[in-house]
């Protein structure tokens, strides 16, 4: 009984010994297989290339974003009074400057030239009858003076009446396009005065009238003039200057040009710090440009040209100076010092120690050619699994239950 027992024993602890000698030869294998299933990747080499120092335009900008917004903006009525007769645009319409935008009928207008001149008539009568019973006596001269000054007034009445006349015709003040139509035909208007929407504040009375954007009849964009207003902070605003060339971009990536026609000089503030009011006008093609689009814009303020340059990466610095390597005509490797300008990108302004067409070598790295090792099989090496036979019937885990 107790050797039975004593072999039940040893057969459990070589079940034990059996299973762990498995765990750790699966484990290996798999590590081994993880390792030689990775690749080899082949490392960067270094290498050289030559380049020439060359003549290049160098330039420095500020880039900034803003809003497109067209010169001429204006918001036109009429300057006469009375019911609309008819309407010959619609928003979407391109005009040019004296084009007829709308009528109104001439019956108000009509009766008031005639009470114009019938106060004319008047005031020239009276006039007429005070210099002939004039006799020359301070009163009766004083009568003819203000008689005179009586058909001044009237004659300015009939002025402004004809005008009158000649606004029931509203004419487009500008070229552009029509935006905003707020009248239609039958619809009764009064007279109001122009304003120019590009200088707010000011007004001009004609035969057409511009007003405020919610009482305009139309309001007319200017489609061949287009201004662009920025905002820069202090030390930009320092390098900037009036007629800097502009580099613009649209959203979609048309490019179009413009010069700097203003910096103001009185900053404003958000959350205390100083912003500058630049002000860009678009130059050349105005093609494809539209109200209110964003403008991302590259502010020139220094351009040279013809400046030699070479590559950034072919400059190095030994005991604090300025060193490229030189190719000679022999084809030797010649380390030369040389003065630095300006760095702007991946160039480097050379004003002293190099000529144009030098040859200068430059380090690069060749990248590695690709990954390489043992194929991906998922084989184990042979010899890794545990030799010798189970007992019959088992499968290591567990003691016999017999």
């Amino acid at each position: 009984m107790k050797l039975r027992t004593r072999i039940r024993q040893m057969k459990a602890w070589w079940w034990v010994l059996s299973g762990g000698v498995i765990v750790l030869a699966l484990i290996g294998g798999g590590a081994w297989w993880f390792i030689a299933a990775q690749p080899t990747r082949a490392e960067a080499t270094p290498a050289t290339q030559t380049v020439a120092a060359s003549l290049e335009t160098m330039q420095q900008s500020v880039t900034v974003s803003g809003t497109l917004t067209p010169t001429v903006q204006e918001e036109v009525s009429f300057a006469a009074s009375g019911n609309v007769t008819g309407v010959n645009v619609a928003a979407g319409t391109v005009v040019q400057a004296g084009d007829v935008l709308a009528t109104v009928d001439t019956l108000t207008v009509d009766a008031e030239l005639l009470a114009a001149r019938a106060t004319l008539a008047s005031a020239a009568a009276k006039l007429a009858d005070s210099e002939v019973a004039s006799d020359t006596s301070t009163a009766d001269l004083a009568q003819i003076a203000a008689n005179e000054a009586s058909v001044t007034t009237a004659q300015n009445g009939v002025d402004e009446a004809l005008a009158a006349q000649a606004a029931v015709t509203l004419t487009a003040p500008v070229a552009g396009l029509i935006t905003v139509v707020n009248v239609a035909v039958g619809e009764a208007v009064s007279g109001g005065s122009t304003t120019d929407g590009a200088a707010a504040g000011t007004a001009e009375t004609g035969a057409g009238a511009t007003t405020t954007a919610s009482s305009a009849a139309f309001t007319i964009v200017g489609t061949d003039s287009w201004t662009v207003d920025f905002t820069v902070g202090e030390t930009d605003a320092a390098l900037i200057a009036a007629d800097n060339q502009v580099e613009l971009a649209l959203d979609d990536g048309t490019e179009f040009f413009g010069t700097v026609s203003e910096v103001g000089l009185l900053p404003a503030t958000s959350t205390g710090v100083a912003a500058y009011p630049v002000v860009v006008v678009v130059t050349g093609s105005t093609e494809g440009l539209y109200d209110g689009v964003a403008v991302t814009a590259d502010i020139v303020y220094e351009r040279r040209t013809d400046v030699l340059t070479v590559a950034s990466a072919a400059v190095t610095s030994v005991d604090g100076a300025s060193v490229v390597t030189v190719l000679d005509a022999d084809g030797n490797e010649v380390s030369t010092p040389v003065t630095v300008g300006a760095t702007i990108g991946d160039l480097t302004e050379i004003t002293e120690g190099l000529a144009e067409g030098d040859e200068v070598v430059m380090a690069s790295f060749t990248p590695g050619s690709g990954n390489t090792g043992t194929d991906r099989t998922g084989m184990m090496p042979p010899g890794d699994m545990p030799t010798g036979d189970f007992p019959a019937g088992q499968m290591p885990g567990g003691p016999d239950n017999g």
